[in-house]
């Protein structure tokens, strides 16, 4: 079943003076339509309310919402689907418990892994990265920068593919230049003094 899949995916992140809930009220009345819930911090006990609070917001917007790894709790949240970052999943037993119609997405870190992502036939779409250094999710990957994917074009790669990670408003041009599908940001809006006009001026890159 393919899937809608946004060409910017906004994440929320872990910030000590503005909640999940304040970063998607912000993100929604600026015209997001895809949200990635990204909470690290709390047991996943804590996380349904939270959700399905954001869900609401969502909902009021017609935004898709995703959240991140926390699949076991989707039969308890109004969410559209889950993106998965660990690169050693069982997809498909995780495909199994989801059900067809919710939008899975996977992240990938070099060609190998992406290829066999796209091989399995359950992965909606897959974040691909880093493309630069970043503190929200650091790692010790090697960075792709824009000839990370450009190499892409000299594979078959026709799942969806997010640029991921580090990601500043004046690489939105070369990235699309690469033919990757999309990108996905988080602290480039979310620490900027004013996030609504940061996630706006992503989006006019875009659209």
């Amino acid at each position: 079943m393919k899937k809608y899949i946004s060409k910017f995916h906004y994440l929320t992140q872990d910030i000590a003076d503005r909640s999940h809930v304040q970063q998607v009220q912000t993100a929604c009345a600026a015209g997001a339509n895809w949200i990635q819930y990204r909470c690290m911090t709390k047991p996943e006990n804590e996380l349904i309310d939270e959700i399905n609070e954001i869900a609401t917001i969502c909902d009021d917007w017609g935004t898709t919402l995703i959240i991140t790894n926390h699949y076991q709790i989707l039969n308890h949240v109004d969410v559209q689907g889950v993106h998965i970052e660990d690169l050693n999943a069982d997809f498909e037993s995780i495909r199994e418990t989801i059900g067809e119609d919710k939008t899975l997405g996977a992240s990938a870190t070099n060609p190998d892994d992406l290829l066999k992502i796209q091989s399995l036939g359950v992965v909606d779409y897959c974040g691909y990265g880093p493309f630069a250094a970043t503190a929200t999710k650091p790692n010790n990957y090697s960075l792709l920068g824009f000839e990370g994917y450009r190499k892409l074009e000299r594979l078959a790669v026709e799942i969806p593919v997010i640029a991921v990670s580090g990601i500043q408003l004046q690489d939105v041009e070369l990235l699309l230049k690469t033919g990757v599908y999309g990108i996905a940001v988080s602290s480039a809006i979310n620490l900027s003094p004013d996030p609504g006009a940061a996630l706006k001026a992503f989006y006019r890159k875009l659209y």
